[in-house]
């Protein structure tokens, strides 16, 4: 359950980052709203999480996942360049997380 609740919190650190960027700078209101309550789900989810998890593992993952998906995020849906060392730089972030989780999960 830990694992699921590192998973949202960090889709919520997506969530988080792509309502930064549209607030431009706290000048506009409901991406400002929207970043507010995507931080305090994030760290939330966090926190509960690391009740049950070792902190260095689940803080890796959570960034990973923020990482990663944010980078999707500006790609896909904010036009952002996607070079190939682009591209290998991500999977090889994704490769670290799922590591983290494998080695995480014994515990």
């Amino acid at each position: 359950m830990a694992w699921v609740l590192i998973v949202a919190a960090g889709l919520f650190e997506v969530a988080m980052a792509y309502s930064l960027k549209l607030s431009d700078g706290f000048s506009a209101l409901w991406p400002s709203v929207a970043f507010g309550v995507a931080a305090v789900l994030s760290f939330g989810l966090l926190a509960l999480a690391l009740k049950n998890l070792e902190v260095g593992t689940a803080y890796a993952v959570w960034t990973g996942i923020g990482a990663v998906g944010t980078a999707a995020v500006g790609m896909i849906v904010l036009g952002e360049s996607a070079s190939p060392l682009k591209l290998v730089s991500i999977g090889l972030i994704l490769c670290g997380v799922v590591g983290l989780n494998l080695a995480g999960a014994g515990h």
